[in-house]
């Protein structure tokens, strides 16, 4: 993708090759700044400050963690310890596991001494396999984008929540792939984005994602989505997922159950679009069995933004002494789905469905 016509990826090698370098998505929208990893510590720390966030970026992040620990101790115990810290940077999305994971099985039946060149080559090999991926969705979604255009011939209305887009993957996105793809194909949308508090990452990362592109979108506070499709002013509705379970519940970013239940009650078209990586296939009842990241009172509590005068400022919106609970995702279930968009095509959100993914 570009910025400022100028193409790039949410993370990429050094011209040394020596280090990651990642656009640090805190200080978006209103700087864009790079950081680069320099070590498996550096890694974690970008995954768990959310300098790198959405579950395909924070799995070719630890990725690359664990190479770059690789390059400097190689031992059984260094590598166990790697994957280990890696693990616990974030609980929910299943990308994180699944790489650490990959990267675990590549390296662990190799020689000390063959494992950073091994570890560094996989990484790369794990983010080349991001963009072809999220491209596929993108073809894949862009039919259900076309089929609405040709059903009103009027520019096709599309609500995304959070940010699911090429700041959440290696490129091109999830959510915003088939949008992107559509765009690029001349036919005639509008985003509709949710704010997403109470990291606001629709307003400060989507929006400017889709400024960047091109596309029409308009900024909604999340409670605005039920009131859109009551008046028929939302075609379709696609989101991102961090996790999803072998029946087809998907986690995602607090506030996605209560718009699928919206748009289940205005027949409005619900879909998820993921990678299969994202598939969590030990697990069945996503309510029950999906962890929920909880994080900071205070990102509920306080509020970060640009002043009149250019000065980025955080201040409170509560109360002193107010509690707030701060649940970073919820489980949305399989019936509220109407369809799972992955790089393998588009299936049902059930077992059946699910079950064509294994082949």
């Amino acid at each position: 993708m570009k910025i400022n016509n100028l193409p790039y990826r949410s993370l990429w090698v050094t011209a040394d090759n020596l280090a990651v370098e990642i656009i640090d998505q805190t200080q978006l929208p209103h700087f864009f700044t790079t950081v680069k990893l320099h070590s498996m510590r550096d890694a974690e720390r970008a995954i768990r400050d959310m300098q790198v966030r959405g579950a395909p970026l924070i799995g070719v992040t630890a990725a690359y963690g664990v190479a770059l620990s690789m390059r400097h101790h190689a031992s059984d115990a260094a590598l166990t310890a790697t994957c280990d810290m890696l693990l616990k940077a974030r609980p929910t999305a299943v990308n994180l596991r699944w790489a650490v994971e990959r990267m675990r099985a590549i390296l662990s039946p190799l020689a000390a001494e063959q494992r950073a060149e091994a570890a560094w080559l996989e990484a790369g090999q794990m983010a080349d396999e991001d963009v072809a991926v999220n491209a596929a969705i993108g073809q894949h979604g862009l039919p259900l984008i076309q089929a609405a255009y040709q059903r009103t011939g009027k520019p096709v209305n599309i609500l995304t929540h959070c940010n699911a887009g090429w700041l959440a993957t290696v490129d091109w996105g999830t959510a915003l792939a088939p949008i992107y793809a559509a765009y690029d194909a001349g036919i005639p949308l509008h985003v509709w984005v949710d704010e997403t508090r109470p990291r606001n990452q629709g307003a400060s990362l989507t929006a400017w994602e889709l400024a960047q592109h091109g596309i029409p979108h308009t900024l909604i506070v999340d409670n605005t989505g039920g009131h859109l499709m009551q008046h028929g002013w939302v075609d379709l509705a696609i989101v991102g997922c961090d996790r999803a379970t072998a029946r087809g519940d998907v986690c995602n970013k607090i506030g996605t159950y209560l718009k699928a239940l919206a748009a289940f009650d205005n027949h409005v078209p619900f879909y998820v679009a993921l990678p299969t990586s994202t598939i969590d296939w030990t697990l069945q009842d996503g309510v029950a069995e999906i962890p929920i990241e909880q994080r900071a009172e205070n990102e509920v509590t306080h509020i970060t933004g640009q002043t009149d005068e250019g000065e980025i400022c955080t201040v409170r919106i509560t109360p002193a002494g107010c509690r707030a609970a701060n649940y970073s995702f919820d489980v949305t279930p399989a019936r509220l789905v109407t369809g799972l968009i992955t790089e393998k095509g588009m299936v049902a959100a059930n077992e059946v469905g699910m079950a064509k993914l294994l082949t």
